[in-house]
Order: structure tokens, then C-alpha cells, then sequence
């Protein structure tokens, strides 16, 4: 079992879904976040002045996937989410060590 963290533009939401579903990964968590990496953030004005926020606004997706789905999941946000340019994102694999479905006690693979 593995959870997928992606990080994303907004606007490449829609499309990330859609491929997503085409994989048959039909769970996902989106929160909304900020950040920036290489684009250094932005510049804003506070009262009249100009300061540098350095946040850029962004999506997280969460995905817990068996070990089957990583490698389908993993390629469908990659190559929807893909625009080319600074601040396409990132993704990270992690390993998850259990998963418990409150609703019914079930573990591991199967509480997925």
C-alpha cells in the first residue's frame, strides 16, 4: 500500500480527476494549499506596499493505492497535470504501513 501525495496547479484539477478515473482510481482527497518552489512565489501589495508573499497557490491530491494502482496513478497525475512549465508540482510516494476502514474494522489492502 502506498499513499500518493501530488502537488498541483488549480486549474489542472479537472484534468488530474478525469485521468485519474480513467485508471480506475476512483478515491482521492484534495485540499487546497500554498507553497512555492523555484518560481520563488509572487509579489503582492500589503497596505500600499509591495512585499513578497512567496506562496503560490496550490492543490494537494491524496491517494491511497494498493500496490498495483501506484504505478497507473503515479502516470496519470504525471502526464495530466503536465504543462511544462515552472510549478507543475510534484509527486511523492510513500509507503503506508496500515489502512483501517472506520465503518467496518476491515485492514490493509482491503480497507483501501
Amino acid at each position: 500500500m502506498k499513499l500518493i501525495l501530488a502537488i498541483i496547479k488549480p486549474h489542472q484539477l479537472e484534468s488530474v480527476k478525469v485521468a485519474l478515473s480513467k485508471v480506475k482510481v476512483f478515491r482521492l482527497t484534495i485540499m487546497e494549499c500554498q507553497g512555492f518552489g523555484r518560481q520563488h512565489g509572487q509579489q503582492g501589495l500589503v497596505g500600499g506596499d509591495e512585499i513578497a508573499l512567496n506562496l503560490r497557490r496550490k492543490i494537494q491530491l491524496q491517494v491511497a493505492v494498493n500496490d498495483e494502482f501506484v504505478h497507473p496513478t503515479v502516470q496519470a497525475i504525471q502526464q495530466s497535470a503536465h504543462t511544462g512549465e515552472i510549478g507543475d508540482g510534484k509527486i511523492f510516494v510513500v509507503n503506508l504501513e496500515d489502512c483501517i476502514r472506520i465503518r467496518t474494522g476491515e485492514h490493509g489492502p482491503a480497507a483501501i
